[in-house]
């Protein structure tokens, strides 16, 4: 469907609709949720252990890089970002804490938790607020101002997916404003610091203490975990791109924002930009848990702290909210999204080819009242 600005009323409605979900949603937390999620750790404990232990089977390499694989998944995708938002913080278990929870990455959790659950949940798809927007290194938007440097575009995605933990680590340390002189290296002291300690952690974990546990097997149980790692890295990039920047997917300038009467961002507005900003990957119920249930990123944008297995069972009514106040809800399967985003980072390589301003687009047409 075409997207049409709903009026300052309808943009009301529609955040007190998104207010009752929510509202609703909560209430309803209980037991299946708490038994849900303890199930997924037994699961992705049980995984861990299992690779961990073939790895001392030089012929079953294979599949204890697999299980290996699912296990850093899981942790990272269903558990360790959900937790960190603070979805089960209600359960009052210290393990599944948001407040004390670190996760199986290079990038500490407290640094994460700045960066994404404040920064870019706040200000999602506002240029030049949200650091999410290209990472710092990648053009992922016409209204980013092209340069020579931007031809690297698809070359960048590609280092970026391979070590995208390592990105996400060095994402708060703003290398790109260093470079252009607008931030100071001393101002980096203290999160180097915890980077530093962090990858020091893994590091310690993955590439010589548990290969050393395998004794003779050392070189094959290190290039096991390596490549654990590497699958990890891959799955996560393609699933965060694919809910943030595929066809569909709107950004916005700071002015647009600034739509309450005191200049601020109504609660309204808020919600259909987090909307517009974001899309859904359509798939089974494996499908959803291996992503952490970030292929309802329409969801979980705008719901952030719901328990992610919920973002399947209200998507529907979130849709059908979204049809009636006339805001498009973008979503298609896996493959598309992909090719899209794909797509995007080749075409934003490349400089501009408008000359002249285009005709505004149906976005900016109320709907009738």
């Amino acid at each position: 469907m075409t997207n049409q600005t709903p009026t300052p009323d309808q943009l009301e409605a529609f955040g007190r609709e998104m207010d009752d979900l929510r509202q609703r949603v909560l209430a309803d937390l209980g037991e299946a949720d708490a038994t849900y999620i303890r199930d997924v750790v037994k699961r992705q404990q049980q995984l861990e252990v299992l690779g961990r232990a073939l790895f001392y089977l030089p012929p079953a390499w294979p599949l204890a890089v697999a299980a290996l694989s699912l296990s850093k998944i899981i942790e990272n995708m269903e558990i360790g970002h959900n937790v960190m938002h603070g979805q089960y913080d209600w359960m009052g278990d210290p393990h599944l804490n948001s407040r004390i929870y670190d996760w199986d990455n290079v990038c500490p959790g407290e640094q994460w938790k700045y960066s994404h659950n404040y920064i870019h949940h706040t200000f999602t798809n506002i240029l030049g607020k949200d650091r999410d927007i290209g990472y710092g290194i990648l053009r992922m938007d016409e209204d980013q101002k092209w340069h020579p440097y931007y031809l690297g575009n698809p070359v960048y995605a590609l280092l970026l997916m391979v070590f995208f933990e390592w990105g996400v680590a060095m994402h708060d340390l703003e290398v790109e404003n260093i470079v252009k002189g607008t931030r100071k290296m001393e101002e980096n002291k203290a999160l180097h610091a915890g980077i530093m300690r962090k990858v020091r952690r893994q590091a310690l974990k993955d590439y010589v203490l548990f290969p050393a546990l395998t004794g003779p097997f050392f070189p094959l149980t290190f290039a096991g975990n390596a490549a654990a790692n590497l699958i990890r890295n891959v799955w996560a990039f393609n699933i965060i791109f694919c809910g943030h920047f595929p066809a569909g997917a709107e950004t916005f300038s700071q002015e647009e924002c600034a739509d309450g009467p005191d200049g601020e961002e109504t609660r309204g507005h808020w919600y259909y930009r987090q909307v517009l900003g974001s899309a859904n990957i359509s798939g089974g119920p494996l499908f959803h848990v291996l992503s952490g249930n970030l292929s309802h990123q329409i969801e979980h944008h705008l719901f952030p702290d719901l328990p992610a297995r919920r973002y399947p069972m209200i998507a529907a009514e979130v849709q059908e909210i979204c049809e009636r106040y006339g805001i498009a809800y973008t979503t298609g399967p896996l493959r598309k999204q992909l090719a899209s985003v794909a797509k995007k980072i080749c075409r934003l390589a490349l400089p501009d080819r408008r000359t002249t301003p285009e005709p505004a687009p149906a976005v900016h047409e109320p709907v009738a009242a």
